[in-house]
């Protein structure tokens, strides 16, 4: 379902090979930009695949309304895609949304709903609970349900990890991937076992998020972990999972951009700490590949802002210039 200009197709973005990140070890390293889709990040391809499924099952009428509990980038993602196609949006957001991603969504035509923190501080559930109240109360809304829909994972299967091995030639050891809902981990690792690839699935997540055995805590950036366990958690089987404190996030980023020039958000920030870690034990010619989820730009003013940084993670900005992964859990093998 594409109009003249393609508009509704995500983009086939590059896997580029980086040089500078990791400087003195021996590795082929490579970087898929999906911050250079349309709607700035890889939620692109997910919001297409979700909004394709409810169409093409008709439970989404032409004119319709289209409603999603959203961090920022799918948010912005489902504006985008539901403007092209003639589609009413609404995105219910919680308190940590970054205000440049809330602009926009507004940007394109979509309606804000912003839900204030509940006393148990759980905003996704929060927000899922809002979704709810919203369908009931709009008659033939529906929701894209990121959080189960298989067409999710399925987006990623059938464009992300096929773009991933033709831009970097395959034969991964390794491959980074920043979690939420898990649907592009899952549909990484179903592509990796359907076509019998070695290339080991390594999840990236946040302190504070309950995905893989973790404890519930604060977390300040959205995009990153989830306060609740998403549906699609329970199919996703990464080989490896760190956990990244929000700090390293910020030096992650900012060290990506001064290295290679790739101004990335906090989801790759958290992937280039985990990185870090897990470089120094890796033998020579080790082949990896990470996600570049999105574009920093809508971090401006916190990631890369060093009063944000200072007044809200109680940190500073520079600090250990190599970041780390707070914690390292093996599920399945050894690197």
């Amino acid at each position: 379902m594409l109009n003249d200009l393609g508009l509704l197709q995500p983009l086939v973005t590059p896997t580029v090979k980086v040089h500078r990140l990791f400087d003195g070890y021996d590795l082929d390293v490579y970087a898929k930009l999906d911050l250079l889709q349309l709607a700035g990040s890889t939620k692109e391809r997910t919001a297409n695949g979700l909004i394709e499924e409810l169409l093409g099952s008709a439970a989404l009428q032409p004119g319709g309304m289209v409603i999603e509990s959203t961090s920022g980038n799918l948010g912005i993602a489902l504006a985008r895609q539901c403007v092209v196609r003639g589609l009413r949006f609404t995105a219910v957001v919680d308190e940590n949304a970054n205000p440049l991603a809330l602009e926009l969504m507004e940007a394109y035509g979509a309606r804000v709903d912003l839900v204030r923190t509940p006393a148990d501080g759980n905003k996704l559930a929060a927000r899922r609970r809002r979704v709810s109240e919203l369908l009931a109360t709009n008659p033939g809304s529906v929701t894209t349900n990121q959080y189960g829909s298989l067409a999710n994972p399925r987006a990623h299967f059938e464009t992300t990890m096929p773009e991933i091995i033709a831009g970097s030639g395959g034969n991964l050891d390794y491959l980074f991937v920043a979690t939420s809902t898990t649907g592009t981990l899952l549909g990484c690792q179903q592509y990796v076992r359907e076509h019998g690839l070695k290339t080991k699935i390594v999840a990236v997540d946040s302190v504070g998020s309950v995905l893989f055995g973790g404890q519930e805590g604060t977390r300040r950036l959205p995009g990153l972990g989830a306060g609740i366990l998403p549906e699609l958690a329970a199919s996703a089987e990464p080989d490896l999972v760190f956990q990244i404190q929000e700090i390293d996030m910020v030096r992650g980023c900012r060290r990506l951009a001064h290295s290679e020039g790739i101004l990335a958000g906090a989801s790759t920030g958290a992937i280039v700490a985990a990185m870090d870690t897990l470089v120094p034990n890796l033998k020579a010619g080790t082949r990896l590949a990470f996600m570049v989820h999105d574009s920093g730009v809508p971090y401006l003013q916190s990631v890369y802002n060093d009063e944000w940084v200072r007044s809200t993670l109680n940190a500073e900005p520079a600090g250990d210039q190599e970041p780390r992964a707070d914690l390292t859990i093996n599920t399945r093998s050894n690197p």
